[in-house]
């Protein structure tokens, strides 16, 4: 299933996606899912971020095409013995054609492509084996990054949560097999990354588990689960897109702060 939230004639509500056409859900994403009133066309609607999470969490260094040359204090090649969660604010989050503003004092800004899970109920202390139960459903997501913050800060609360440095969208898909999703990232038209979560370092299900175990995870949160490989650089006027097998493309326009 496909569904997504959107705006149409000043209301906003989640729907499920039928074709070129979305159904509103009279219980909003997280209830029995019945559809109310007639179809419209998703030409005639605006697409919003699909979910509106309490939290969003966030994997660092989760593909071992992602580890830095030298490899790192965490284990030999770089790769980490356990999972680099970090958190991002929800003011971040923007959606399907929202604009990504590059702040004047940042300089180089980086797209990093994600697979997005999304919770669907409250999650505490489960295990690897239960993760996936928890999960209502799989998203695209672009973990924008300012390099030079994050490297000269000690926290990463501005390199990674500036405002629009969390586009998230179009459509959650369901029923995906969270150990085989596809991902790419074209900026301007030509692919700069491509990859799928059979090379996560950490496994959807572990890196939830884990988090799990120190933080209640409720419904409508997000784990943005890593970048694969080198993450591009974002200029004025570029376009970034996301492409999450099932769950659409996430475009998004770039623009420099003056």
């Amino acid at each position: 299933m496909l569904y997504c939230r959107f705006e149409h004639a000043g209301r906003v509500s989640y729907g499920v996606v039928d074709g070129d056409q979305v159904t509103r859900l009279d219980d909003g994403l997280f209830g029995n899912h019945k559809p109310s009133g007639k179809a419209v066309a998703l030409s005639d609607v605006r697409l919003l971020a699909p979910v509106e999470p309490r939290k969003i969490l966030a994997a660092a260094v989760n593909y071992q095409s992602h580890v830095p040359s030298g490899g790192s204090v965490l284990k030999d090649d770089g790769a980490p013995k356990i999972p680099q969660l970090f958190l991002k604010p929800t003011s971040s989050i923007i959606g399907p054609e929202d604009t990504i503003i590059l702040p004047a004092e940042a300089r180089r800004v980086d797209a990093e492509g994600e697979v997005v899970a999304v919770i669907g109920r409250t999650c505490r202390k489960v295990t690897a084996e239960q993760a996936l139960d928890y999960v209502f459903g799989y998203t695209a997501g672009n973990d924008v990054s300012a390099r030079h913050w994050q490297r000269d800060d000690i926290q990463w609360w501005r390199a990674k949560g500036s405002d629009t440095f969390s586009p998230l969208g179009p459509f959650i898909v369901t029923g995906l097999d969270a150990a085989n999703i596809g991902l790419h990232t074209r900026v301007n038209g030509a692919e700069v990354q491509s990859g799928n979560t059979t090379d996560l370092i950490h496994s959807i299900a572990a890196m939830i588990s884990f988090a799990s175990q120190v933080m209640t995870l409720e419904s409508g949160d997000v784990l943005y689960t890593g970048t694969p490989g080198e993450p591009p650089k974002l200029d004025d006027g570029d376009l970034v897109e996301v492409e999450v097998e099932g769950a659409g493309i996430l475009r998004n326009p770039v623009k420099r702060e003056t």
